[in-house]
């Protein structure tokens, strides 16, 4: 809208934080992180779409705790692996909840530290379909929707460790510096339709898959992070949500780091 004067007319502070209205699927968010995403963008007023592909009991689980918080959403089974997976995936969600407005990549599969030695090419391929293939099958199929509005916002979920280089992790760092390369590159391609890539890269932020790391680990790491104190999953969703959001349209082609300034070094 237009001003009297015509300037263009900027929407309210509680507008551009708004999400009402916003259709956000969440991949592999039953879950840690994944979960706290949803409940954060169901709270700015979106409605959700929680996927899983494994475990249905913990699935029905978490969406009974989404829903809690009074926001409206959908659990969904499928691959992220598989374009057939995919498509049945956002089927399900456009007929449910609506066209997707919102994409977050998030499923990622189990992530074992080893020596380069110890990693075989199957290991890798399992890195490349999760951080590669999937982000490029799940923004195949919501892009026409996307472009038709000339509004989208694709959010990617990266990892400090790629900027940090860690060891004994290299089929994962290579699988996410890729992701961050088709990050850029999309930001670039899709700005003209008004649709944002970014990407949230958070420390370690202890959740339920963490529950087995030793003591002595994390307190090597707890006392490295500048701001003194570990991150929460709530610190990841919020910069999601703030993402997904008109306040953030000028926003594109980034990758912000959730880690109490971990990286700043």
């Amino acid at each position: 809208m237009t001003t009297p004067d015509g300037r263009e007319e900027q929407p309210s502070t509680e507008a551009q934080f708004s999400l009402a209205g916003r259709t956000a699927l969440v991949t592999g968010s039953t879950t840690g992180l994944g979960l706290a995403i949803a409940k954060s963008l169901g709270t700015a007023g979106a409605k959700v779409a929680l996927n899983y592909f494994n475990n249905q009991s913990r699935g029905e689980a978490a969406l009974a705790e989404y829903r809690a918080t009074g926001a409206e959403g959908h659990l969904v089974r499928g691959s992220v692996i598989e374009a057939s997976g995919v498509r049945r995936i956002v089927e399900e969600v456009e007929a449910s909840l609506g066209g997707i407005d919102i994409l977050v990549v998030n499923a990622t599969p189990d992530q074992p530290h080893h020596p380069i030695e110890e990693y075989d090419w199957a290991f890798h391929q399992s890195m490349i379909d999760y951080f590669i293939k999937s982000p490029y099958l799940l923004a195949r199929a919501v892009l026409p929707r996307m472009k038709d509005r000339r509004w989208g916002r694709i959010i990617n979920l990266g990892s400090e460790v790629l900027t940090r280089g860690v060891g004994n992790f290299s089929p994962y760092l290579a699988a996410k510096g890729g992701q961050n390369g088709w990050n850029r590159s999309m930001a670039t391609e899709l700005a003209p339709w008004g649709i944002t890539v970014n990407m949230v890269s958070p420390g370690w932020i202890p959740v339920e898959r963490h529950e087995k790391d030793s003591q002595s680990e994390k307190d090597e790491y707890l006392a490295q992070i500048p701001m003194g104190r570990w991150g929460v999953p709530q610190d990841v969703g919020g910069t999601v949500a703030f993402l997904a959001g008109d306040a953030a349209s000028f926003v594109t082609g980034q990758n912000i780091h959730v880690n109490g300034g971990m990286t700043v070094h």
